[in-house]
Formats: C-alpha cells, structure tokens, sequence
C-alpha cells in the first residue's frame, strides 16, 4: 500500500485557514470550493486515508427508496414508462395511462410515505448490526429527497413534504450511528433523455412523451446533444447543474458517507471537484479531523472507497472497500422474491474477510413501511449477530481471507455463491486472536480447517485455546499436520454461519491449504468427480436437481470449475459428464497438463433430467497432483448449463492404480 499522509499532519503543516478558493470548472466556468489541503487532482487526492470508524463498521443499510417505489414494479421505473415494449411501459400503460398524458411528473405527487416511521427502523437496523446508514439523496429521476436549494422538484415541496434526508439523519444520530446519502443524480442527464421521445408505433405513434415539454424541462432535462448518450454527459451546463446540487448536500448535511452510482463523475475535474470539497468541508466541520467517506465504482488507490455493485473482490484488497447490494430490486417490486438470510450473512463473512465492508438495500414499501417477512429476516440477523459479531466489528483481514471450494472471480454483478461447511473465511483483532468462520455446519460434527495446520518446521500456528461464539462449553480440538480439527457440539449456537475463535501467537496459513479435496481413483483407475468436490470460480454454485448435488448457474463463459487429482500413473482416460442443458450448443472443454478434451451438450428435457455426453479422451504422461479445469470453449455458443459429475474411465491396456 503506498504511504499516504495524514491529513490532520498535512492541516497543521500547512496552517490552513479554510478560506474560499476556486477550480476551473465546466466551460470555464469557476467552481466554488470550501478551502483546505485537498485540490481537484488525482495527486492532491492522493492525501486521502478512510477514517477507522468506517474500517471498524462492517456493515450498513441503505435505503434506496422514493417516488420510483410508488408503482412496486422495480428498478429504473422512471425510464422505463417512456422505453416503448418495456415491461415498465405495459404496467404504466394498463394502470395510469400513456405517459404523453400521465407520466412520471404524475407519479411523484402519489408518493406520500404516509406510514414512514425513520426512528423505528433506524433502532430494526441498528439491532439489526448496522454501524451506517445510508438514504438515497437523488435516484436517476432527478427528484431530490433533501430540501434542495437549486432544485424545486424534491420532497420538502412535493409527494411526502418532508425533507427525507434530515428525518434519517436524525434518526441515525439518536441511535449514534454514521450517516451518508447516495447520489445517483450524476447519470440523470442521458439516463432521462427517453422522455423527450415518443411511441414509434401503435395510435399514439409521433405524439410526443410529457417529458417533451419544456415546462417539465427542469425534471426531465432538456434535449441532450447529437453523441452524449454515455453515463455520464459530455454538457458542461449539467455538469455544473450537478455540482452546485451536489455541494449544496454536502455543505448542508454534515455527511460522513458520500455515495456516487458511477465512476468520478463526469472524469474530469467537475467530479474531483466535489471529491475534494466534500474533504475539505469534513476537515472544516471536524475540527481537522477527516472523517468522510466517498465511494464509488471506479478503482481508487486509496484516493475513495471503491464500490462494487452487486459484487466481491477475488481476494484480500488492500485497501477498503464496499459491496452495495440489495435483498430483492432496488425498488419495491411485487414480483421479487427476497434474498434469504442465509445469503445476507455469507456476503457479509465473505466481504468483511476480504478487507469490504457491505452496504445492504432493505427494501421499503411506498408507505415507507416493510414487509413482515424483512422485518423477521432483520431480526434473524440480529440474532446472527449477537452471537459472531465479535468476529465481524472492529475486526481486519488475516494473511489469507478463507479456504474453501467456493472462490468468486471479483467484480461487479457476481454475487450467488454456494457456500458450504468447506468455505471457511478469517479475521483478526489484534496478534493474539484468529476467527474462523464457517459457512455452515458440517454433517459429521467435525471442521477441518487447512490453513491452521501444524507447520513442518515446528514455528507458527501455535494454538492456545479455541472456543465456538454462542456455545457456553468447551469444545474438541487437535492440531494435526493436515489442518486444526475441531469437534463442533451436539446444539448449534445460531444458524448459518458459525464462528470459531482462536487464542495463539504466530499465526501463518499453511501451504496448500486453497486445496479442499484431492479426488483418488476407485480400485479399477476410475475418477469420479462431482459437484460439490470442485473448486468453483466466478457465480457458480452447488445446486440440488433429481436429489442430487450438480453445479448450476453456468450461464457466463467465463466461469469454470477445478478438481485437483491425485493420478497414480501415466495413461489415457475416455472423459465424460452429466450434463442437463436448455440448448444444444454448448461445448465443454476439459482440460489438464496441457491436453484437452472437448464434447458438445445436447438439450434435455429438463434441469431434472441428466444425460451423460462424450467429450473425448485426455491422455496423462506425468502422474502426480493434476488440476482438471472444466471451462466453456467460447461465449459465442454457450448456453446455461448444469453439471452433475465427470467421470475419467482408464481405457483398455492402461495400468491402474499401482
């Protein structure tokens, strides 16, 4: 991690005086910034180090709720009315009529949040383990839930009537929690621009949206340039329109957290702009004391919090950072599911081993209430933490995050993993205590935790005590040379994930210890090699079809799973594997010590319904510990596919096993 100075350091060094100053901002234009030690450069930004407080937190909720939630149709809904064939139009077009007559400006006034009660759910959150929380300030619709000083469109003036930021402000501070608002606004320029548009086809075709009227112009925007179609606009007007919004919620709100849905707006200096006034304002209120956070999604070096939407890292990032996602849509839809607790806490473990923090959207109704179901499944995660949570707040990331079969790629939009007992992830306080997590509990009552082995050499790994979070007695456990094996008790102390807490010195993960189990072959040289043996990478995950574990959710090309073999002696194998599929066109290739194999998979006739397929034979020259990768050939023919098992039979006049 490259050195960074301390801002306070920098404070008194420089024996700032927060006076006004000035950035060249759009057109030329002069952006007003609050003085300090931070300038609108990638270097000047470079100063930056995120305060412990968000380090020690772990975990906060957002609320990612306003005019958009009216309908209860999802995500995107005040775009998707005036997008012709989309699912969001036909709704809009069935219950409030063509948005040339009836479009979002008419939704925004039914959004009342008559039943929103801030400090009720602040306290469900708080209980719940949240140390932030998090409003929405202006989703993509442009409509802003503070009492915005350039923008008439906003909830003190319209719908609620009430400054929504300031109610959850308050509410936060009274359960003594951080506070930070989202900003989504950035976008809004382009993301808007289909209002101005009109249907293409049908009665009302060339009858333009309600979005064309330049009365309306400053909520839908006006009409962008020829080429600005990207994320972000190239309009140098919005871009400042964007600052003087976004300033005016920093300087107004005291924020500890600033969210941007993006990357640093615009690219340019318009974004490092706010970057740096928002510092710079957090010094001049904290008495020099940085206590800001800014995330967004784009890679920072320290300069922000980096953001992953709906995603994890590979690994240990050394720098913090933040996974935001939600328990169903961003929005209140009716045809959502949400999330199980299970997965809540596992992204949770998951993110918090890796150095992350998670950001999790409770999803409101419009009244501002919740569902039953949310409000049980906050409590179950109270629960959760009031037995592990010590294992979570204030902790860091060990050498290694975890072991186990599951390993996600990383990045955005990869979040559904099948963890098991097998998936172990780490943290630590201080030198003297180790936590080791495991995302379920294993069958047999026994854990066997690799990476705590006994070393070779005798040094490292010294184990004084171990002891199971919620489980008042002592428990089972031995140091052996393939990993810590721990007996866990008859009663489980909580559900779904289970926290082991190490007392010791020198901790050091042993060699090896990614690897989570070697397949042998049978008596006749045979590999049998199933689904929940292989090491998973990218959104795969172990699912159950026809009573039978099968790796499922191998929808992206880029996902693929590994078995490592302990192969005996050199010879040939014929490959095959059951497979169900949705399309025939799929080919898998199978690969190890540099020979492939490769068949194509028929349709079947359902997910339940397996059939075996041919892929050819790999030859093997060199025994010893092989990695078999399975892997699509290429994104262009593969469809979804499951895979039960591979089986590798030894052909004829090969020797077996010796």
């Amino acid at each position: 991690m490259m050195n960074r100075v301390s801002v306070w350091l920098v404070v008194l060094a420089a024996g700032c005086l927060y006076g006004a100053s000035v950035s060249a901002g759009a057109e030329g234009a002069k952006l007003p910034l609050v003085g300090g030690p931070f300038q609108p450069t990638m270097e000047s930004l470079k100063q930056y180090k995120c305060p412990e407080w968000f380090r020690d937190a772990k975990f906060g909720i957002w609320a990612h709720w306003g005019p958009q939630a009216v309908p209860m149709d999802g995500d995107w809904y005040a775009r998707g009315i005036y997008e012709q064939g989309s699912n969001h139009y036909k709704y809009h077009l069935e219950h409030y009529g063509h948005p040339s007559k009836f479009g979002y400006k008419d939704i925004i006034p039914l959004w009342k949040a008559e039943k929103w009660d801030p400090d009720r759910l602040m306290a469900l959150y708080k209980k719940a383990g949240a140390k932030y929380f998090v409003s929405m300030g202006s989703h993509h619709d442009n409509f802003h839930l503070w009492n915005s000083q350039h923008h008439k469109w906003n909830a003190v003036n319209m719908g609620p009537k009430r400054d929504v930021v300031a109610g959850w402000q308050k509410a936060a501070k009274k359960q003594g929690m951080r506070f930070g608002v989202s900003e989504h606004l950035g976008a809004s320029f382009t993301w808007f621009q289909p209002a101005h548009r009109s249907d293409k086809t049908g009665p009302l075709a060339g009858v333009p949206y309600d979005g064309a009227d330049p009365k309306y112009e400053d909520l839908y925007h006006f009409p962008a340039a020829p080429g600005d179609t990207g994320w972000y606009s190239n309009n140098p007007k919005w871009q400042r329109e964007w600052y003087d919004c976004i300033t005016d919620l920093i300087e107004n709100y005291d924020l500890d957290l600033l969210y941007t849905d993006g990357g640093v707006p615009f690219g340019n200096e318009v974004g490092r702009s706010m970057i740096a006034d928002l510092y710079n304002n957090n010094l001049k209120t904290r008495h020099g004391r940085l206590e800001a956070v800014y995330t967004c999604k784009q890679k920072s070096e320290g300069r922000w919090i980096e953001d992953l939407e709906r995603g994890v890292m590979a690994k240990i990032n050394p720098d913090p950072w933040q996974t935001d996602t939600s328990i169903g849509d961003w929005y209140y839809n009716r045809n959502w599911k949400f999330r199980p607790v299970s997965w809540s806490i596992h992204m949770l473990v998951d993110i918090v081993s890796k150095n992350g923090n998670l950001l999790l959207n409770v999803v409101q109704r419009p009244d501002g209430s919740l569902d039953r179901e949310v409000e049980e499944m906050l409590a179950e995660m109270a629960a959760w933490n009031a037995v592990n949570g010590e294992a979570i707040f204030g902790t860091r990331p060990w050498l290694v995050y975890g072991e186990g079969a599951v390993r996600a790629k990383g990045g955005h939009f990869g979040e559904d993993f099948g963890y098991s007992y097998k998936d172990i992830r780490f943290t630590t306080k201080g030198d003297k205590t180790l936590y080791a997590i495991a995302l379920g509990w294993p069958p047999d009552g026994k854990l066997t935790i690799r990476s705590l082995a006994r070393p070779k050499g005798g040094t490292g790994n010294v184990i004084e005590d171990v002891s199971l979070l919620g489980h008042q007695g002592k428990i089972e456990w031995k140091q052996t040379a393939d990993g810590l094996v721990v007996t866990f008790p008859a009663d489980k102390p909580c559900r779904y994930a289970f926290a082991l807490k190490l007392a010791g010195s020198d901790f050091k993960p042993a060699e090896g210890a990614q690897v989570v189990e070697v397949s042998r072959p049978d008596a006749r040289g045979n590999f049998t090699l199933s689904a929940d043996a292989a090491d998973l990478h990218g959104a795969l995950q172990v699912e159950q079809h026809g009573g039978q574990p099968n790796i499922g959710f191998w929808d992206n090309a880029g996902d693929c799973a590994t078995w490592t073999l302990d192969v005996p002696s050199p010879g040939t194998y014929q490959v095959s594997g059951a497979f169900a599929a949705d399309a025939g066109d799929s080919v898998l290739v199978v690969e190890m010590a540099a020979r492939q194999a490769a068949g194509k998979i028929a349709r079947t006739k359902s997910w339940e319904d397996f059939r075996n397929v041919s892929l050819g034979t790999l030859q093997v020259d060199k025994p010893g510990k092989l990695v078999l990768k399975a892997r699509p050939r290429d994104a262009a023919s593969w469809k979804a596919v499951n895979l039960r098992s591979l089986r590798l039979s030894k052909t004829a006049g090969t020797a077996g096993p010796q």
